[in-house]
């Protein structure tokens, strides 16, 4: 009798570490297949700051693809140098808004649309965007009110822009002498690009030298394509507070493709 009761609390245990086993290798293979898809296809990523309205707004959650320009080490989270360069690469089109790490740290991500590919020349003249010389056409729009971030909302332009390979959008204006709207020309280097918010008087982009801002992008650095506002609330929004995740929703932002 004792040896039948030994051999069951036996058997019992060796059936409870087989499930704990059986959980752990569920839990590692769903981790890996994630951690897979994460690096060759897709990323979610949270849109923290006003820079790039009204194309992305804070509280935005939008998809990015990781396969659109290749891989770098970047693709890889925490950004272990594996190798250097790009793999598979693929060249970006003038007006992608893209993920990219911060050239200074390489740890922060950006959100930004490209403006200047290799060998461009850049320069803003009282607001005005111009590529190799050329103004890029904009249209005005009505102009709209909108949150300044410091408690009162001011009034703000609007334009419809048109980048040389017909990609339209439209952009933010706050007027035609703020920091960033009289610069030098910037003749982006070899294998680098340079990126603008769409929000042109509240971004710090390239147009900042990248000791404090951004500067020109390597290619290795960017990390994929922005393609879809999955879900979107608003600032008030936190995980903490359930009640706002319907309050503060905005489900005229969901599933939009972006362009």
């Amino acid at each position: 009798m004792t040896e039948d009761v030994h051999s069951a609390e036996s058997s019992e245990k060796s059936g409870a570490l087989n499930e704990v086993v059986e959980i752990v290798k569920t839990v590692v293979y769903a981790l890996l297949i994630a951690l897979f898809l994460r690096v060759l296809f897709f990323q979610p990523f949270t849109i923290p700051s006003a820079s790039m309205d009204p194309t992305l707004l804070e509280g935005d959650y939008i998809i990015v693809s990781k396969y659109s320009y290749g891989y770098s080490k970047n693709s890889i989270p925490f950004s272990p140098p594996l190798f250097k360069g790009r793999i598979l690469e693929r060249k970006p089109d003038r007006g992608d808004i893209i993920v990219f790490k911060l050239p200074r740290d390489g740890h922060i991500d950006y959100i930004k649309r490209l403006v200047g590919l290799p060998g461009d020349r850049i320069q803003v003249k009282g607001g005005v965007l111009f590529i190799n010389g050329v103004a890029v056409p904009r249209k005005p729009l009505a102009p709209v009110m909108v949150d300044s971030g410091y408690g009162f909302t001011r009034n703000v332009e609007r334009y419809e822009e048109t980048f040389p390979n017909g990609k339209k959008f439209i952009t933010y204006d706050f007027g035609p002498d703020g920091d960033v709207d009289n610069t030098e020309v910037f003749v982006v280097p070899e294998n680098n690009y340079f990126f603008m918010g769409d929000n042109r008087d509240n971004s710090l982009d390239s147009r900042v030298p990248a000791e404090i801002g951004v500067g020109y992008v390597p290619a290795e650095n960017l990390v994929g394509k922005a393609r879809i506002i999955m879900l979107s609330w608003n600032k008030g929004a936190s995980l903490f507070k359930p009640w706002t995740w319907v309050l503060d929703a905005r489900p005229s932002r969901f599933f939009n493709t972006l362009k």
